[in-house]
């Protein structure tokens, strides 16, 4: 069981624009290649922040199809960490929370089954994981794209001697470099 950040991102390290939209990522040919299905079969739970639940709600409209969220997702148990209310997907296996990731992280994994745990985003959020030493690996899809500024990959510091580098591989116009990351000095 690990805990992944499995995400796509800009050459220059962000995975959002300044507006929090992903349009740059649709631009780009052949983006629809990515393993997703494969990935997401070993996932046994799943975070991600406000904004991109927000997101979500907004480019699916998934309060009104949630079949949308629904066919990707079926009922595997996904944790969104707010500090607003926030409308629920009808039919969803949500929990919302707030505060600390460690506790959150011993829910995940125990309703993960041994399954691995993914970290939809965003970077912030994963970096509170990395902080607490709970982030085993991340898988990048490295978009051939620039956005100057927007939402950053991971704003933290991680230095070399925390990642190591385990899988690089072409898909389309996508490198996808795979990191296993080790504890917090």
């Amino acid at each position: 069981m690990k805990t992944q950040y499995y995400t796509a991102t800009t050459i220059d390290g962000y995975i959002a624009d300044e507006h929090n939209s992903l349009d740059w990522l649709f631009e780009v040919e052949g983006g629809d290649e990515h393993p997703f299905g494969e990935f997401f079969a070993g996932v046994g739970a799943f975070a991600m922040g406000a904004t991109t639940y927000e997101w979500v709600l907004a480019h699916e409209n998934a309060l009104a199809e949630p079949e949308k969220w629904l066919s990707p997702y079926g009922d595997t148990p996904a944790w969104i960490f707010t500090h607003r209310e926030l409308p629920r997907i009808p039919g969803a296996n949500l929990t919302f929370v707030r505060g600390e990731v460690a506790p959150v992280h011993r829910e995940m994994v125990a309703a993960a089954a041994g399954k691995n745990v993914w970290l939809v985003g965003g970077g912030e959020l994963v970096g509170s994981f990395a902080d607490a030493g709970l982030l085993d690996e991340l898988i990048l899809g490295v978009a051939p794209a620039t956005l100057g500024s927007g939402a950053p990959l991971l704003p933290r510091r991680l230095t070399s001697k925390r990642l190591t580098l385990t899988s690089v591989s072409r898909l389309g116009q996508f490198a996808n470099l795979t990191y296993r990351v080790g504890p917090p000095a």
